[in-house]
Parts: structure tokens; sequence; C-alpha cells
């Protein structure tokens, strides 16, 4: 069997996108660049021509929807200059600009005349790269669709026979089907605005079509800042396997790691639930300051604590969370919702995992997680895959899981203990005039643990867990009862693991 012939690629100037596309777009070929407007078409279509611009190629803008000055305030507002490559402004301008060029009206010519100006450009410039934008203008210019079909094929045909790779853009206003330039090129890609009822609107893309050439499919976040493009590829966890012992990470405190059957085994994902102020975060700092100390790197993501708050928490526990990042051996990371794409969190995830070589991973807390997109099912999709991936890496895993109401009836806002390997749960109780905290392990895949329930204090000088207390009742209703003595109760002076 003959081998198949390798397909050039060029580089699209956006590194996750060409690792969407697997190497870039296939050189020489007709691409199709559609969305809405302002959904980042021109921005993308400017990074690929600097691209060429940086690789020594010829590049060659022509737009019918937007004049040049315009063009230069949108290269403009991310940095860049349309010096390098050539700019053929078709769309009515004004009479001073300060670049040669042809000065023509669309609404004054047919299509067929529109097309012969725009392929007597590309004979002249003879470009590597080309950008048309956009074909709806082309649109206008004639009620008869087949006349139109018949024009694109022409430009397509006489496109084919130069090793030019063009990327065609596509605003849909148009009163046509949205597919009907599918057939005509070879790759089309999608790209997807949508706005939420708060925050910051979430952009997303996807190939639709490849003709002979292999690509990720799905929708992937994508996210327009001042200079560049950030595009986030979906995750795909069995495509990320690593070789690694399940040892046991310990937390520092023997008491605690007696409750946990020797610790938190690699590769697992533990649920930490209860209600807010019970002490979660505080027993998720515990295990990244252990990891640290033993040399490991740890990730901690916070969607509801900015950095000061958990700072001054921190220093309470005897615990110096700043210092730890300032030494490069904790990534802190505020993960603000209503601006943050699914998307690009995984992909921040993922940066500190396989940049930075993370071993612990905390996410606090997964309510607000939940609230990033109002599609819950395919956020806990989401989710579900970065959990597999996290244990295909063998990292520790850490989620945070705030229950509604403080005392009383307790309930969880979601359940999603079915993807965690661990489940710790967390409990207010009252006991010698105190409330007081108490922590128990419902569930554990990994190996055996204490069936019993242990008190635990957040002291100034750090963690305090006590011994087993046998005489609870109703932990796990929410209303915890304490009935026996109080020689086991932590007094706040001993100190137990």
């Amino acid at each position: 069997m003959q081998e198949p012939i390798p397909i050039e690629k060029v580089q699209t100037g956006i590194p996750e996108f060409d690792l969407i596309l697997r190497g870039g777009l296939p050189r020489g070929r007709i691409h199709l660049l559609e969305g809405a407007p302002g959904t980042g078409k021109t921005t993308i279509a400017l990074q690929l021509l600097i691209q060429a611009r940086a690789e020594g190629r010829r590049g060659l803008y022509i737009t019918l929807s937007e004049n040049m000055k315009e063009l230069e305030t949108t290269a403009a507002s991310h940095g860049w200059t349309l010096d390098g490559f050539a700019v053929f402004d078709i769309v009515p301008v004004e009479a001073q600009l300060d670049r040669q060029q042809s000065v023509l009206y669309p609404s004054e010519m047919e299509l067929g005349e529109t097309v012969r100006l725009i392929i007597d450009r590309i004979e002249e410039e003879n470009p590597e790269v080309l950008v048309i934008d956009t074909v709806s203008e082309l649109r206008l210019l004639t009620q008869d669709q087949l006349g139109y079909r018949r024009q694109i094929l022409a430009l397509k045909q006489f496109l084919q026979g130069r090793r030019c790779t063009t990327l065609i853009l596509d605003d849909l206003t148009h009163q046509y089907s949205s597919t009907e330039l599918h057939s005509l090129v070879h790759s089309v890609i999608v790209l997807e605005q949508s706005e939420r009822s708060y925050g910051a609107a979430r952009r997303r893309l996807r190939i639709g079509k490849m003709r002979g050439a292999d690509y990720q499919s799905g929708w992937h976040d994508f996210a327009i800042t001042r200079e560049n493009v950030l595009v986030f590829p979906s995750l795909i966890a069995e495509e990320h396997q690593s070789d690694f012992e399940p040892a046991l990470m310990e937390s520092g405190l023997p008491a605690l790691d007696e409750l946990m059957g020797g610790g938190l085994t690699k590769g697992t994902t533990t649920m930490l639930v209860g209600p807010s102020g019970v002490g979660k975060s505080s027993i998720a700092l515990q295990y990244v300051t252990a990891a640290v100390r033993r040399g490991d790197h740890a990730a901690y993501f916070s969607f509801d604590e900015n950095f000061k708050t958990l700072e001054l928490r921190s220093v309470a526990l005897g615990i110096d969370i700043a210092e730890l990042v300032r030494r490069n051996r904790l990534g802190w990371q505020r993960a603000n919702p209503s601006r943050l794409s699914p998307g690009q969190f995984v992909w921040q995830v993922r940066r500190e995992v396989e940049d930075r070589d993370a071993r612990i991973v905390v996410i606090d807390s997964l309510n607000s997680y939940l609230s990033t997109m109002p599609e819950e099912k395919a956020l806990v999709l989401q989710m579900h895959e970065l959990l597999t991936y996290l244990s295909n890496k063998g990292v520790v895993t850490i989620l945070i899981l705030a229950q509604q109401g403080i005392i009383g009836d307790v309930q969880n806002p979601v359940d999603l203990s079915f993807m965690s390997d661990t489940v710790v749960l967390l409990r207010f109780f009252e006991a010698e005039g105190e409330v007081r905290k108490a922590i128990s392990v419902v569930k554990k895949r990994t190996g055996v643990h204490e069936l019993s329930i242990r008190e635990f204090r957040l002291f100034p000088d750090g963690m305090q867990v006590g011994p087993q207390l046998m005489d609870f009742r109703g932990v796990l209703t929410g209303v915890p009862e304490y009935k026996g003595p109080a020689e086991p109760l932590l007094n706040g002076q001993t100190e137990t693991g």
C-alpha cells in the first residue's frame, strides 16, 4: 500500500490553534472562516498574515468590508502594523490615503468585474498567503445565487493553480444558506460568540470540515487579548497517559493521615464537603504545604477568595502562602467565574501540570466553577474529563464543595461525589457550650480508611486533629450531637497529631 503524501502546513501564528489543526492550515488550499460580526474573524486573519510576514512569506489582504484606515485601527488595537504585506482596499473610502492603492466602488460594478479585479491583484502580488474579507460583500453585487456561485468557483479554480494558502472570511449576514460555500472550499472554521446573563461574552471555535487532513473536532474556547488570540483546545484525557507509582501523599498531621488511611493516593480525586466556614480550604492548604515541603510543586485555583484573604488565613494557620508563591513553589490563580471560560480554566490547569509539574491541584470551589456556564451538563462532563486527565498524570486533586446552610438540614447544591475517589465530610457540632468541627471519611476507593469521627481545630500555630470520638449521633444527617465525655475533646492547649 502506498504511503499517503504528507500535507504541508502553514502556521497561523496562534500556537494553540495550530495544535487543534494538527500543525496548521494545509498549504495551498482554500479555507473558509465564518462567524457573525464581532466573533474575531479579522483578528485571526491578521494574525495569519503577521505570521507569514515573520517567516518571510508574501502576504496579501483584500478587504471589501473595511477601508484601510479601519483595518489599520484594528491592527493597532493589538499593537500590530500592516507593514510587510500588501493590502488591496475595494471599499468606498476618503480620497486622502497614505498608501498607494486602488479606490473602487463595488456598488457600481458587476460581480464578475469585482472578481476580475481581485484576480488581477493576486496575479500582481503573487502572495503565498491570501485573505479575502469578506465574501458577504460579493453577494450584495448580485441577486442571482447561481451567478454568485459560478464566480466563486472561477476564483477557486484560479487559486488552485497557485501555491497560495487562502483564507476567505464570511460574516453570515446574507439571505442565502450559510453552507453554500462549504462544498467549494477545503476547510471550514466556525466562530461563535455567546453572551452570558452576566460577565464577559464567551467565544468558541470549531473545525467544521478539513479535507484530507486530521484535526481535533469539537468546540474550543478562545479569547482575544490586547496582544494576541488565545485558543484553549478542548481536553482529551486519553491522550495524556503517564506512568507513576500510586503512592500516598501525607498531610504532615499523623492523626489526619490515620483518618485518611495513610494519606491521599496519587492519581486520585478527593472532595472536601461541608458548610461554609467549617475548614475545607484550611485542610486543602495543609496538604498543599506538606507537598511543597517535600519538594513538589502545587497549584491552587481559587474561585471564591482573593489572595490577600487566603494569605491572612494561611498565616493564622502557621503557613506562609505568599512566600511559597514568591519562591515559585505554589502556583496560585484567582479564577473569576464571570470572566473565565471553562476551556480557559482547563488550559490553566494543564499549564501548571505540564509546564510546572504540579503534583497537587486544589479547585476552590466547585460551586463557583459550576457558575461559569449555564449548561451544567456540559460543564460536569468537562470537569469529569479534567479529573480523568489529572488522574492519568498522577496528580492528587482536591475539590472543595460548599454545602448550602451552616447547621441543621445542610444540602449539596449538586451531587458530584461519583467523580471523586475519596469523600471527606466536615460538620459543625456542639459540645461543652462551644461550636466545634468534626471530620470523617465516608468514601475511599483506593484503600481502607477510618470509619470513626474526629474533631479538628484551627489554631494560630496550625491545625490540630483529635482522637477518635465514638459517641456521635446525627453527623450524616447534618445535625451532629456529641454524647460522650469531655476528655477526648480538644481543649485548645494540647496538640494531638
